[in-house]
């Protein structure tokens, strides 16, 4: 099966693990079989942000309502970057019905697979950034102006979004550029996978990404940019030396309004970001 699988007993003590749970957590079985799910290997985490191997567990859920869960949550790869996935949780019983464990069925999410479609028409197109394969600078500037014309005739609200990883020339500069590459590119990654099917995330340049994000208002927009600044501060790349990097990022927002052009929106967005990052004393690179 290319789907993850495995079972956990009462204590939700891992009892087995597939290969396609090693395909997508990166773990080998002899890496997780025996250990416990609060042991934290993958830590879980939904859309908040909220770790749920402490809260919220669909598998804790299971064993104690006997019922069948579903979720789609956030796991990190033994590479330190994360992977949305949709679990299916369900009871293992004996034969007088008692639960004895259950089985939980994750595979990757369908945001992550339409993502992937969308990627390979851009590849198409050439308009993807050559490190990240995600939408480059060009790209992204054609859709702001299609956005704004749509927006000139319909009044269909969209906002922006601009995010700039934190004290990312300290990795060039500590780790060096092969690490600073793969910074980038899990952090492409990761904020990749939180994007609805409506939405556009791509590379404007240097460390800085850019979200194109519609039918939203201002208040949801902001508690999207501070959901994503909590789940990209969960990853962690795996340097070419072996070490561990830690990624955070800062998000600034910005709504369209009336007479906007692609560089007035973007400055907005760009000044908003600017002072969510001199809040944290992170400055700017």
């Amino acid at each position: 099966m290319s789907d993850g699988v495995y079972f956990v007993d009462t204590h939700r003590r891992i009892q087995y693990w597939n290969k396609g749970a090693e395909q997508i957590s990166g773990y080998t079985g002899e890496e997780v079989v025996g250990r416990y799910c609060q042991d934290d290997i993958l830590c879980h985490v939904d859309i908040d942000g909220k770790n749920l191997c402490r809260e919220g567990c669909p598998l804790t859920e299971c064993l104690a309502d006997g019922k069948s869960h579903q979720s789609t949550v956030f796991l990190r790869h033994k590479k330190g970057g994360r992977v949305p996935v949709l679990v299916n949780v369900e009871p293992i019983r004996d034969a007088e019905g008692r639960i004895t464990g259950a089985v939980e069925v994750f595979s990757d999410s369908t945001a992550l697979h339409q993502t992937q479609r969308r990627t390979r028409e851009l590849e198409r197109l050439a308009f993807l950034d050559e490190l990240t394969q995600f939408p480059n600078r060009r790209f992204l500037e054609m859709a702001l102006s299609t956005s704004l014309a749509e927006y000139g005739v319909h009044h269909q609200p969209f906002g922006v979004m601009m995010l700039d990883l934190d004290r990312f020339k300290g990795v060039n500069d500590s780790h060096g550029h092969a690490a600073g590459d793969l910074v980038l590119q899990e952090a492409a990654k990761s904020m990749g996978g939180f994007v609805r099917p409506t939405d556009i995330l791509g590379r404007w340049g240097g460390d800085e990404f850019v979200a194109i994000i519609r039918g939203i208002d201002m208040d949801s927009l902001l508690k999207m940019a501070r959901r994503w600044t909590i789940l990209v501060r969960e990853t962690q790349v795996l340097g070419p030396n072996g070490n561990r990097i830690s990624l955070s990022v800062s998000a600034g927002a910005a709504m369209v309004v009336e007479g906007d052009t692609v560089e007035s929106l973007m400055k907005r967005a760009d000044a908003a970001m600017y002072a969510a990052k001199q809040a944290k004393g992170a400055g700017r690179d």
